[in-house]
């Protein structure tokens, strides 16, 4: 969404279909009110825009011929009226405007506003969605959100110890320090998930329509806002997925998954349908990362081949003493276990005084080399 900071003029804002969601179905993904109040001239035109796009709002239902030449009158109403307006504006549109663009604005707010119409008529019902404002709206806990906008996933350490490998276009909100007999996070859009084990305290994570309940184990979950289905898939331990308490359609429906199998759920009919053997589906297999097909079985390794199988898996930077780690080996098993937690057993079996810092996705490893 860069490109909206070269945004100069409202048709700009017309033909971005995130911000039409934004304004005609509250639908914020891309941080679009953040985004506006960064600055006031850029308020103004996103306002202008806004008035715009409202100037034509139409039903959900089947337009008729007469409906929708009355649709068109009142559109050019308005576009006559912004346009008396914004030759006494000095935010406005610059001098000698041309009928040429009333034309092309006329014809962008149809194309805009038919667009979002198909696509409430044609995608799954809003009636049934739950969105990512609400999830948090519903908790009562100071939240911190994480929103992924680069191009590569991000890892994030909870205060339990467990990781979330946020993708692109993706955010995460999570309490500072866990408390209570919960650990609950709220997710939109795709995250890779290793909780750390804690019976006592179990994990769920809010994802569109549906929790994620887990005691200790790692696997992924894409719930992306636009999206019409959202995808759970297990690679180690269980997971127990259910609908939102927000979601009054279905109740008392839990979907138990084990390691390699996966939960479709579909937004539109509301349904649950589980994957036994995620190798035989054509879309997961398509969409399988590097963290989830990777060995993390070591057997007389050197380090700094374990080190390179990390990276991979994690996108992270790791820097640390070749020289001095160079002729280490070990044998480990780092599987279902948070990235935190692998860092600390790859430095307690080195030992010789090694440690790690972690700064986001960079990672530092100093030691004296191997015992």
């Amino acid at each position: 969404m860069q490109k909206r900071n070269n945004y100069t003029e409202i048709e700009d804002f017309l033909a971005d279909e995130s911000f039409q969601k934004w304004i005609l179905l509250k639908i914020d993904e891309e941080g679009w009110e953040e985004w506006t109040l960064e600055n006031r001239q850029r308020a103004k035109l996103v306002e202008d825009a806004r008035l715009l796009l409202l100037g034509m709002k139409v039903s959900k239902n089947q337009l008729s011929k007469a409906e929708l030449s009355d649709a068109l009158s009142a559109t050019w109403k308005k576009i006559a009226e912004r346009e008396a307006n914004f030759q006494k504006s000095v935010l406005s549109f610059k001098r000698g405007i041309s009928r040429n663009w009333l034309f092309g604005a006329a014809a962008a707010l149809l194309i805009c506003f038919f667009s979002v119409w198909f696509y409430q008529k044609d995608s799954f019902s809003t009636d049934a969605i739950v969105s990512y404002k609400e999830l948090i709206e519903e908790n009562n806990e100071g939240l911190v959100e994480q929103t992924n906008n680069t191009e590569k996933s991000q890892i994030i350490t909870l205060s339990d110890g467990s990781s979330v490998l946020l993708q692109p276009n993706s955010k995460l909100s999570y309490p500072k320090i866990f408390t209570g007999n919960e650990r609950k996070v709220y997710l939109s859009g795709e995250g890779f998930f290793e909780i750390s084990k804690n019976p006592k305290k179990p994990f769920f994570v809010y994802a569109n329509e549906i929790v994620t309940r887990v005691v200790g184990t790692s696997f992924r979950i894409k719930a992306y806002p636009n999206q019409q289905d959202v995808e759970v898939l297990v690679r180690t331990g269980k997971v127990r997925v259910m609908p939102n308490d927000l979601l009054k359609e279905i109740k008392n429906e839990e979907v138990v998954l084990l390691p390699n199998q996966a939960l479709r759920f579909t937004r539109k009919e509301l349904t649950f349908n589980k994957i036994l053997n995620i190798t035989e589906d054509p879309i997961l297999t398509s969409s399988t990362r590097n963290i989830e097909q990777l060995s993390f079985e070591f057997t007389d390794i050197p380090v700094d081949q374990i080190l390179k199988t990390i990276e991979q898996a994690y996108q992270v930077e790791i820097d640390f003493p070749k020289e001095k780690l160079q002729e280490c080996r070990l044998t480990t098993s780092l599987s279902d276990q948070p990235l935190p937690e692998k860092l600390k057993i790859i430095c307690k079996s080195i030992g010789n005084e090694t440690n790690y810092e972690m700064n986001g996705n960079q990672i530092v490893i100093t030691s004296l080399g191997c015992n």
